[in-house]
C-alpha cells in the first residue's frame, strides 16, 4: 500500500487592507493626473472588496470600473491587452455577446497577483482608457 503525500503551498489572499490600499493608490495616481475616477477591487472569486467613486467622476465610471475588474479577473489579463481580441476577426469577437456576464473590453482592468497566483483584480473608470489602465497598473504593481 502506498501513501501519497500532498503538499499545499499557502498563499496570502487579497485582504480588505490590500483592497483599500489598491483603491488609494489608483485614486492618488488619478488625482495627480487631474482625473476623477471610480475604482473597484474584486477578490479571486469576483466578490467586491472595495469601491470608491470620486464625487465628480461621471456616474457610469462606477459600472465601468467594476466590469473592467471583472473582465481582467475572468481572463487573467489586463483589459488593455484584450481590446483588439474583440474586434471583428479577433479571437474573442463574439465573447461579449455570447456570455451573459458583465464583461467590458476597454483598458482599465488589471488582474492582481501574489506569489504568481491570481488573487483578484482592480478596475478603474472615469478617465481615458489609457489613463485608467495606468492608474490600475500602478495600483496592482504597488501591492507587496
Amino acid at each position: 500500500m502506498s501513501t501519497a503525500t500532498v503538499t499545499t503551498t499557502a498563499f496570502a489572499p487579497l485582504t480588505i487592507q490590500d483592497a483599500e490600499a489598491l483603491v488609494d493608490t489608483a485614486r492618488r495616481a488619478a488625482e495627480a493626473a487631474g482625473v476623477n475616477v471610480a475604482v473597484t477591487v474584486l477578490d479571486a472569486g469576483g466578490h467586491l472588496l472595495s469601491f470608491r467613486r470620486d464625487d465628480r467622476a461621471v456616474l457610469i465610471a462606477g459600472e465601468t470600473s467594476t466590469r473592467k475588474a471583472y473582465t481582467a479577473l475572468q481572463l487573467n489579463t489586463p483589459t488593455a491587452d484584450l481590446v483588439d481580441a474583440v474586434q471583428p476577426g479577433g479571437l474573442f469577437h463574439t465573447l461579449p455577446t455570447a456570455l451573459d456576464r458583465p464583461l467590458l473590453f476597454i483598458a482599465g482592468g488589471v488582474p492582481v497577483h501574489r506569489d504568481g497566483r491570481l488573487i483578484g483584480a482592480v478596475g478603474v473608470g472615469g478617465g481615458a482608457p489609457e489613463q485608467d489602465h495606468g492608474f490600475a497598473t500602478a495600483a496592482a504593481e504597488s501591492l507587496v
